[in-house]
C-alpha cells in the first residue's frame, strides 16, 4: 500500500512552503486533502509530483505549487463565495472549500463533473456544488462571487465571466503566451478590473479562454 500521507507532507514541505505560501489555512488544507483521490486512478502514483497531472487531453490538475500560490495571492476568507472554473475531478474545489464559505464548481465534461461530485461527497465536502456547463460562461445564477479561480490557462477572459465578480472581488488565472505563462490576480473596483502579476506558471489554455485570432491573408 502506498503511503500517500507521507507523500502529502513531503509535497507541502518541498513544493508549497518553499514557494512563500505562508497562510496556515492553505497549508492545512493541502496537508489534509487526499490529492490522490482527485486524479484518475492510473495517475495516483503521480498525484504528489511537482507538475500538472493530466486528467484528459488539454486538462490538468494544477501542480501543487501553482494552486497554493494562486490561493495565497487571492487570500480567500471564511465567509466568501467562490466560483471554481474547470474543477476537473474536484481537487481545487475541495481545497477551496476549506478556505471559503461555499464553492460553486463548473466543469464542461459531464463525466468528470459526476466523478468530482461523487468524490467530494465521499470526502464529506458538503459546501461545494458541481455544475455542468461551458467553462467560459461560469454560473451567473449563483453569483455574484467574492472570488473566481480558473483551473487552467487563459489567453483572455470573457467579460460575461468578469461580470459575475462582486465589486471588491478578486479573480486569479494563469495567462499563457505561447509556452510561457504568468499568474495574475484581477481586482474589481467600481466595475473596472486592475491586474497584478503574481508569479510565473504554465497550464493548458481552457476551452473558451483562447484569444480570438485575427484573420490575415
Amino acid at each position: 500500500m502506498t503511503d500517500f500521507q507521507t507523500r502529502r507532507v513531503m509535497m507541502v514541505d518541498t513544493q508549497v512552503r518553499p514557494s512563500d505560501v505562508t497562510k496556515f489555512p492553505i497549508i492545512d488544507a493541502m496537508l489534509s486533502i487526499p490529492r490522490e483521490v482527485y486524479v484518475p486512478r492510473d495517475k495516483r502514483e503521480a498525484a504528489y509530483m511537482g507538475e500538472n497531472v493530466v486528467i484528459r487531453e488539454g486538462r490538468v490538475v494544477l501542480e501543487p505549487r501553482t494552486l497554493a500560490k494562486l490561493l495565497d495571492a487571492l487570500d480567500i476568507h471564511p465567509g466568501e463565495l467562490v466560483l471554481d472554473i474547470g474543477c476537473g475531478l474536484g481537487y481545487s474545489s475541495a481545497v477551496i472549500a476549506r478556505l471559503a464559505d461555499a464553492v460553486v464548481a463548473v466543469e464542461d465534461d459531464a463525466g468528470m463533473a459526476a466523478e468530482a461530485e461523487q468524490t467530494l461527497a465521499n470526502e464529506s465536502v458538503d459546501n461545494a456544488a458541481v455544475i455542468v456547463g461551458p467553462l467560459s460562461e461560469g454560473a451567473a445564477k449563483h453569483g455574484p462571487y467574492d472570488v473566481i479561480t480558473i483551473q487552467g490557462g487563459v489567453e483572455q477572459i470573457p467579460a460575461s465571466l468578469l461580470a459575475q465578480l462582486k465589486d471588491g472581488g478578486r479573480i486569479g488565472a494563469v495567462f499563457m503566451e505561447g509556452a510561457l505563462g504568468v499568474a495574475r490576480v484581477g481586482y474589481k473596483s467600481d466595475g473596472k478590473m486592475s491586474w497584478r502579476f503574481a508569479f510565473n506558471a504554465a497550464a493548458p489554455v481552457l476551452s473558451g479562454f483562447a484569444a480570438t485570432r485575427a484573420f490575415t491573408l
